[in-house]
């Protein structure tokens, strides 16, 4: 028991942060109550720490390096606790938010010092098992939010699912101070803050353009400034890197066509599997009037099909050349996703069913082998780097889908109720809506045309959905068709019986190792 020690300490950790991507899902609706918060505040609150920790991945990689992979997890661990006390004490939408971003910064702590913990932990045959289970909970953990939101949102308060937290990270800093082992580090490696910025800056652009969008219209002077402004820190990024002596993404790892599209597979993936949730959550409280606990319960086959999936894929994927289940992870999401478009104004959550079903496997066959493959897919000096870069275009496929959903979403809900004539500012009504707030809506609605304006909404809200749905689907078949085309390269376990660290400590020069 004592040798799965480390791998408890860092999934303990590695669930927790991947929960707390989904888990406020549920408790939007409260949150907008307590708060008085504002739909794109609400967004703000999903986005802030999932950008935070997608633009931080690679640079805190880069500083465990450095000072060591153990030290970064475990003051990643006490960041990400008191900043979770701070979000459960937060008196307005502006401190949550801002406590949200410090949370993100011990998420990418946490999560850019995984592989290399468990390289350095495990070896042989154990290090097969740990990596497989450490997939199982990636799996699990981002579906696994919403049930625990629910639970805690209804029985407690909203305040408890950020509170929770604390009992675990102090466990999980307490097994991991005792039983980790120190990892290499590496004296010649430098954190590229100027790359950082850039990539945070493009991608902060981008997803308030995003926001904008779905506010005052694509052709809007300030959306498109916005994007405008997001292309142009695009380009200056990629000439900053591209002079850079340890940049934080090698631009060359980009121009081979299999690391780049297992890249774009990681975007995609995270985008058409887990953007739609925290609407659906929304749906489910807010026009079919659910509670918390069974919002969060709708998505349990989701969450299920995804760990089982995963733990099997670990299991005996591993033999396996990569292409072929992240591809075939991509199409099962696109086919669940397709068959989520059944969605109608008088529909139940069952209709979910079954596309929920199919693309948990996707994500349970997928999720496993993304990381490994990038590995595979690089040179053996850039594997760390690689690795890092997964996890960074998964989380921002997240980042960016949450605000494009909700463009989509709210743009369909406000055509249908503009049209419907019962509804006065249409725009308005309709970000009430998404965000859930329909009943603060239909009470503004004088009582002889209530209950037409109740069918209304169940209609757009239906018709938002299937929207999403239909380009989360096409997205992912497209990614999917992309992976089995272009991809190649052995099997996936390959990567994991070489650490990233032994791959790039093997150029290090004499004298640049030490262990801490």
């Amino acid at each position: 028991m004592r040798k799965w020690m480390p791998l408890l300490a860092v999934c303990l950790g590695t669930f927790m942060l991947l929960v707390d991507v989904t888990i406020v899902s549920v408790a939007l609706p409260q949150m907008t109550d307590s708060l008085d918060a504002s739909f794109s505040a609400l967004q703000w609150v999903v986005d802030i720490y999932v950008l935070v920790l997608a633009a931080l991945l690679m640079a805190l990689g880069s500083l465990s390096d450095l000072v060591g992979a153990r030290r970064v997890y475990l003051a990643g661990l006490a960041v990400f606790a008191l900043s979770s006390l701070a979000c459960g004490l937060a008196g307005n939408s502006e401190i949550l938010i801002a406590a949200r971003g410090v949370q993100g910064l011990g998420a990418a702590a946490m999560f850019a010092t995984n592989t290399a913990l468990l390289a350095s932990n495990y070896h042989g045959r154990d290090r097969g098992v740990a990596f497989g289970m450490w997939g199982a909970v990636n799996g699990a953990a981002a579906a696994a939010g919403p049930i625990l939101g629910g639970l805690l949102t209804q029985h407690l308060d909203w305040r408890w699912i950020f509170l929770v937290n604390l009992p675990v990270a102090a466990l999980a800093l307490y097994i991991g101070g005792r039983y980790l082992s120190a990892s290499a580090t590496r004296s010649d490696r430098r954190i590229d803050l100027p790359g950082t910025i850039g990539f945070t800056l493009v991608a902060t652009l981008l997803i308030f353009g995003l926001l904008h969008a779905g506010e005052d219209g694509w052709g809007d002077g300030r959306t498109l400034a916005l994007f405008g402004g997001s292309a142009l820190a695009l380009v200056l990024f990629i000439l900053v890197e591209r002079g850079r002596r340890d940049p934080m993404l090698d631009l060359r790892l980009m121009r081979t066509p299999s690391f780049a599209t297992l890249m774009t597979g990681a975007v995609v993936f995270s985008a058409a599997a887990f953007a739609n949730l925290v609407f659906v959550s929304v749906w489910a409280q807010s026009v079919l009037g659910f509670s918390p606990v069974k919002a969060g319960l709708i998505l349990m086959p989701f969450s299920a099909m995804s760990f089982l999936a995963a733990g099997l894929a670990g299991r005996f994927l591993g033999s396996v050349p990569p292409q072929y289940p992240i591809g075939g992870g991509l199409l099962l999401i696109g086919v669940g996703s397709f068959l989520e478009m059944s969605l109608t104004g008088t529909s139940g959550w069952t209709a979910l069913l079954a596309g929920f079903l199919v693309a948990g496997v996707g994500v349970g066959i997928a999720s496993p082998v993304l990381a490994s493959a990038a590995l595979a897919a690089a040179p053996p000096d850039r594997m760390g780097m690689a690795g890092g870069a997964a996890n960074t275009f998964r989380q921002l496929g997240f980042a960016l889908g949450i605000p494009a959903v909700g463009t989509i979403l709210s743009g369909v809900v406000a055509t249908k109720l503009t049209d419907s004539g019962l509804f006065g500012r249409a725009d308005d009504q309709a970000d009430l809506v998404t965000g859930g707030q329909s009943a603060n809506v239909l009470a503004s609605v004088p009582g002889e045309s209530r209950a037409a304006a109740q069918r209304v909404v169940e209609d757009a809200y239906a018709a938002g959905l299937d929207q999403v749905f239909l380009a989360g689907g096409i997205l992912a078949i497209v990614a999917g068709v992309l992976v089995l085309l272009v991809v190649r390269g052995s099997s996936a376990q390959s990567a994991t019986d070489s650490p990233p660290a032994a791959a790039d400590l093997a150029k290090t020069p004499e004298g640049g190792i030490r262990a801490v």
